[in-house]
């Protein structure tokens, strides 16, 4: 069993996936197997993982820091903004569909099951899981949707560390 860490903002920008991948780094260093995780991510850029899918660049950096091989369970829905708040969504690699924001949202158990899969796999082949949140952990318009920070916190037991930028919006979370 994996023991499970995750690293949450107060906002976009304030260091997350930067400190996300020194755990993963320092853990390696130590002679853990680890893997990071972002549950969900939002990029136009991507990797090809292990298994021939797409996961975001910056799972896939992270994965190097881990000296990990990057897989799509690193990052289990990958979203690639089209425009008028439509994405393509990514799951474990493969396109999906293309979904506006209320879609997307609609979906929402769904893509929770697909994550429990990713953090199912990761549990059974990690000593260490090193989970990144997305934005802010504390956005009050988006908590009952978020499936990328407390939620997952929960559904993997993780103890959380709170990454804050006081020039980044404050502290407020």
């Amino acid at each position: 069993m994996a023991k499970f860490i995750m690293v949450v903002g107060t906002s976009s920008n304030s260091g997350k996936t930067v400190l996300v991948s020194g755990i993963c780094r320092m853990l390696s260093n130590k002679g853990y197997k680890v893997a990071p995780f972002k549950s969900q991510n939002m990029s136009l850029n991507s990797r090809v993982s292990v298994e021939d899918g797409e996961i975001a660049v910056a799972q896939y950096t992270q994965a190097m820091a881990a000296r990990a091989e990057p897989s799509v369970h690193f990052n289990p829905i990958l979203l690639k903004p089209k425009g008028n708040f439509v994405s393509q969504v990514i799951v474990h690699g493969n396109p999906y569909e293309d979904k506006d924001y209320n879609e997307y949202r609609s979906k929402k158990d769904d893509f929770l099951v697909k994550i429990k899969e990713s953090i199912d796999y990761l549990d059974k082949n990690y000593d260490y899981v090193v989970i990144e949140g997305a934005g802010s952990c504390c956005e009050i318009n988006l908590l009952n949707d978020d499936i990328a920070n407390l939620k997952v916190a929960e559904i993997a037991g993780a103890d959380a560390i709170l990454v804050s930028d006081i020039d980044r919006g404050g502290v407020f979370a």
